[in-house]
This record gives structure tokens, sequence and C-alpha cells, in this order.
């Protein structure tokens, strides 16, 4: 394969793999944006991770993969690192990690720690909706 061939291959797919992060609508915790999702009354879901947690890396795959979901195209999940974000724990009053804190209409409404199921993440992250 030519050269130009083949960093146009990769371009693509750089650009595929980015649109699609994009579009699942994952995004780092920031205070600004939360703050601003939650006035605008959009669906927001915040997930405490940790990079340490077992819990959390079961989750991961489960999330990605909702995310994907075209329903769940207007959501904003942002990942909040359990290890740094102290001000936003007390906040939502989040005490362990592998939490799920989800928002509808600038409020929240649901919340889960330490769920693996798929079929209750995927229902968990519905009444975001």
């Amino acid at each position: 394969m030519k050269t130009a061939s083949m960093a146009r291959l990769l371009g693509a797919v750089a650009l595929s793999f980015a649109a699609a992060l994009a579009w699942a609508g994952e995004a780092a915790f920031s205070q600004a944006a939360f703050d601003r999702a939650i006035a605008d009354g959009r669906p927001v879901i915040v997930d405490f991770q940790a990079s340490w947690c077992p819990t959390c890396k079961a989750q991961k795959p489960i999330v990605d993969a909702l995310l994907r979901e075209p329903r769940m195209q207007g959501v904003t999940l942002f990942a909040a690192d359990y290890d740094t974000e102290s001000a936003l724990k007390k906040q939502l009053r989040v005490a362990q990690q592998s939490t799920f804190v989800v928002f509808k209409g600038g409020r929240e409404i649901a919340r889960s720690t330490g769920e693996t199921n798929r079929e209750a993440i995927a229902a968990l992250f519905a009444k975001a909706l």
C-alpha cells in the first residue's frame, strides 16, 4: 500500500474514532460544563470512576456500548475522577466510586452504586431521557 493511501486510511480511522467518541456524549468532568448542562435541563449522567476500581472497569464497556445507542445521543455523561473531584463528591453526596448520578430537567432523579448488570444500567440511564 502506498504511503499516501495508508495516510488517508489512518486519517479516516482516526476521524471515525473521534466522531464515535463525540457522538457517544462522554466528556471529562468540568464544573462549568456540568453547571451549564444542568441549568439548560439537558439529560446528564455523572459517572464517578477510579482507575484502580475493578467495578468501574467492569462498568466501562457497558457504559460505552449504551452511549453508542441512538436513543442516548442527547445524553451527556461526565466522567468524574473519584480520587480528584472532592468538591463534586461533596456537592452530590457521593461516598463511593462506581456511582452513577442521573439528572433530568436540571435535577437528580436517580443514582446507583456498584451496578454491573447491563440491563440495570440501561434502565438507570434511560431515566435521563
